[in-house]
């Protein structure tokens, strides 16, 4: 399960996500980025970021530490933004807390390299999840003491928004074309030999057993919340054996054209 806190301050919004997140401190003196329950986008987001926060913590890549957050709406009450204010009152109760990285950076191509292995295996994971959301316009990664981290995954697993249609959904080819590590060369198949064998029932169990039961509660169709727990998990495990594929857009070609421009502009850069 995942650790619980309680805000005790709310210090800033976070503008750069479509939800608008906000930096909150807490009760056990940490610091946390705070995704809130009463945004636009709904508890599915949330539970989005805990199926795959939690699977990509398993399998060995980086994400910062999720909690999850009690707040009080009282909190809103002094927070002169009418927008933020609001969305303070309605998300009363659980939200969602990822630890934050202090001084971290957002990641840019031009700046930190990737090996072809490491982009290979967030390629394949971004793939495994439906991730439409890492491209090289909002690549959602953090460069923090020299590593590479993986964070806001709310915009994943799409299947989750209409049930009936999960399966034909998740068998779809995933486009990479416009993925932020597409100009690395990702090793997908070094990565689908490592990964694929550890993504297992018990795996998948130990994932969405940390999604909180009132984010699940009252979904059509399903009578438990063990059973959309069952929902989410199995998607993903039929396509965890043939993703890699099923992922369009990253031929070889591509890969050296991408990599080629990367060198071109470093060097102009240089020679400033």
């Amino acid at each position: 399960m995942l650790g619980e806190v309680t805000a005790t301050r709310y210090i800033t919004p976070l503008r750069e996500g479509g939800s608008l997140p906000g930096l909150v401190e807490a009760d056990d003196l940490g610091t946390y980025v705070m995704k809130f329950s009463g945004a636009g986008q709904g508890r599915k987001t949330l539970v989005a970021e805990v199926v795959c926060g939690e699977l990509a913590r398993r399998l060995g890549l980086r994400v910062p530490r999720l909690v999850t957050i009690g707040l009080d709406p009282v909190l809103g009450l002094g927070e002169p933004d009418q927008e933020v204010q609001g969305l303070l009152k309605s998300s009363g109760g659980l939200n969602l807390g990822m630890e934050f990285l202090s001084r971290a950076i957002g990641f840019d191509s031009l700046a930190h390299r990737v090996s072809p292995e490491e982009a290979g295996r967030i390629v394949w994971f971004d793939a495994l999840v439906n991730n439409v959301d890492r491209s090289w316009r909002n690549p959602n990664m953090l460069v923090w003491q020299g590593d590479l981290w993986l964070i806001d995954h709310g915009a994943t697993m799409i299947w989750h928004h209409n049930w009936p249609g999960a399966q034909a959904s998740a068998a779809k080819p995933y486009d990479a074309t416009d993925h932020a590590l597409a100009p690395f060369g990702p090793d997908l198949a070094s990565a689908a030999a490592e990964l694929a064998p550890l993504v297992t029932p018990e795996l998948l169990a130990e994932a969405t057993a940390a999604i909180p039961d009132e984010w699940l509660e009252g979904e059509p169709g399903f009578d438990t919340t063990d059973a959309l727990r069952r929902a989410y998990a199995e998607p993903l495990l039929a396509r965890a054996a043939s993703v890699h594929e099923r992922i369009k857009g990253l031929d070889d070609t591509a890969h050296l054209k991408g990599i080629q421009g990367i060198q071109v502009i470093q060097g102009i850069k240089g020679s400033k």
